[in-house]
């Protein structure tokens, strides 16, 4: 997906371009998968998705320390996609902070510095002018010191062993050591993860600040929601080395491009719905007023945030329902409302006791409308001389005889048409498509036909949408179920052979 922010940007505003950046391993997995997008000067970016998704590994190949298998990276404009990392003006922080347990703050912080070296212009008795590469001398070494420490609020530190500072001054030690070398760009690989959650809050709004003191650009690295939406300038969502959607917090809070983006980036209710009238939708059996444009009988997802959701008495809203749970959550109540089989959340600062029957009112700038994202599997196949079909890593049972209306199988399995002329279909090619309620799992490993790990699961108010991933050839299988499973069980797909349409890619020569 490229970035498709728009905004007025021009070519000198931006420091990081990546064009079609793809990271494949030796194994064949696919990391980062064809993305591009830019990076403004003095933004706070983040890279936000769940494990394996590929920030860290974009991360990486911004650093220098993963080389890209395909696509480029520029800075200012000038391909360093092959540059290693101590030639880049970019420093990272990591979540572990490999700190020298055995030096104290100051010289964690000086490290680098003694390392480096810099041109030192002279002139000569003559007037001429040389060049000579020197290290820093104590003095320049002290004062870029003491400024990064003023910076991260660690003054009076210096002589400090880091084993003896809080989680909160480790990072600040380690950020101060990567800024003290004056970067360009700041990288930061998830650094609040060993954090505990009072601290990973104070230290939000720390990283936010420093990061106006700094006015250098910020890349940042997390999983974690709240995190994301806190200190970005702009959120990138990541899901299969792909990107989901590129936004402001706001943008991706409120319209979300996707059901997935719509469940990762906080609580949602996506409901099943159909455009039925102009800026009109039908859910949970009733037109609601919409201000997005569809077409007419187009099946939609609808995304309505618990907090967009007001109870009111019984009968004086859209839609009644009966309140079946109700958790105080320290600002807000979060209650769930039933309607039919359709669980809503709802957030409210004023509670309903549960068993009460009460009445929602959804307001059209509060129901967003996606396009559905999945309608039914579609995959190529070909026929075995069992007559089965081949597709989605398995092998499943199938009718045949739909490739030829009217056709039946005689006793060695040979394809009759109806003006009797006789086929072999084994190893015909042929189109196959399964709809998203015809697929079944199991955990018995010998009941399906394919077997595959639960890689996404979704809830929609009355049902789960879940994708089953294979591992050859990494083939999904999206369905909807009303049973619970957990995100990675190890599962057969089983698809009940009626259920399975076949078409032949083309016409076979007889």
């Amino acid at each position: 997906m490229a970035d498709q922010r728009k905004d007025n940007t021009v070519k000198k505003d931006k420091i990081i371009e990546i064009v079609n950046l793809t990271r494949e391993f030796e194994d064949g997995v696919v990391a980062v998968d064809d993305i591009s997008f830019y990076v403004r000067k003095g933004e706070f970016i983040t890279f936000l998705g769940p494990s394996g998704c590929g920030k860290t590994t974009t991360l990486r190949m911004i650093a220098g320390f993963d080389k890209p298998t395909k696509g480029k990276i520029l800075l200012n404009g000038e391909d360093i996609s092959y540059l290693p990392p101590n030639k880049r003006p970019i420093n990272t922080v990591f979540q572990r902070y490999a700190l020298f347990p055995h030096l104290n703050v100051y010289d964690n912080i000086a490290f680098g510095l003694k390392l480096k070296k810099v041109k030192v212009t002279y002139e000569d008795k003559e007037g001429k002018r040389f060049e000579k590469i020197e290290k820093l001398s104590k003095a320049e070494i002290s004062s870029k010191v003491e400024k990064a420490l003023k910076m991260v609020d660690l003054e009076g530190f210096e002589k400090r062993s880091v084993s003896t500072l809080s989680g909160g001054q480790q990072q600040r030690v380690a950020i101060a050591r990567a800024i003290v070398n004056e970067p360009k760009i700041l990288l930061l690989d998830e650094p609040l993860g060993a954090l505990d959650l009072k601290m990973r809050k104070d230290m939000q709004l720390e990283l936010k600040e420093m990061h106006k003191k700094l006015g250098i650009t910020f890349i940042y690295v997390t999983h974690d929601q709240e995190e994301a939406l806190t200190m970005s300038d702009t959120i990138v969502v990541m899901k299969d080395g792909v990107i989901q959607q590129i936004g402001t917090p706001t943008d991706i809070y409120n319209e979300p491009k996707n059901s997935f983006v719509a469940d990762f980036i906080g609580e949602s209710n996506i409901f099943s719905g159909t455009i039925v009238g102009d800026k009109k939708v039908r859910f949970i059996n009733h037109n609601f007023d919409c201000v997005d444009e569809f077409k007419i009988n187009e099946k939609v997802d609808v995304v309505v945030r618990p907090e967009d959701v007001t109870l009111l008495d019984a009968g004086e809203g859209q839609v009644d329902g009966k309140i079946i749970s109700s958790i105080f959550k320290g600002v807000h109540y979060e209650m769930v409302m039933r309607v039919g089989k359709a669980e809503i959340v709802i957030q409210d600062t004023i509670e309903r006791k549960v068993g009460e029957t009460v009445s929602l009112l959804i307001k059209p700038n509060d129901i967003h409308i996606m396009a559905k994202e999945f309608s039914s599997n579609k995959y190529d196949g070909y026929i075995t001389k069992r007559n089965t079909v081949c597709f989605g890593d398995g092998e499943f049972e199938c009718d045949v005889t739909q490739l030829y209306p009217g056709s039946i199988l005689d006793e060695e399995g040979y394809l009759i048409t109806a003006e009797g002329e006789r086929i072999d279909l084994t190893d015909v090619d042929v189109e196959v498509e399964v709809g998203l309620k015809d697929i079944e799992i199991s955990d018995d490993a010998d009941k399906g036909g394919a077997i595959g790990n639960i890689v996404s699961m979704i809830y929609k108010v009355d049902h789960y949408q879940l994708i089953v991933r294979t591992d050859e050839n990494e083939e999904d299988f999206v369905f909807d179920t009303e049973d619970t499973w957990n995100e990675n069980d190890r599962v057969s797909v089983i698809i009940p052979k009626e259920k399975i349409k076949l078409s032949l890619k083309q016409e076979i020569k007889r």
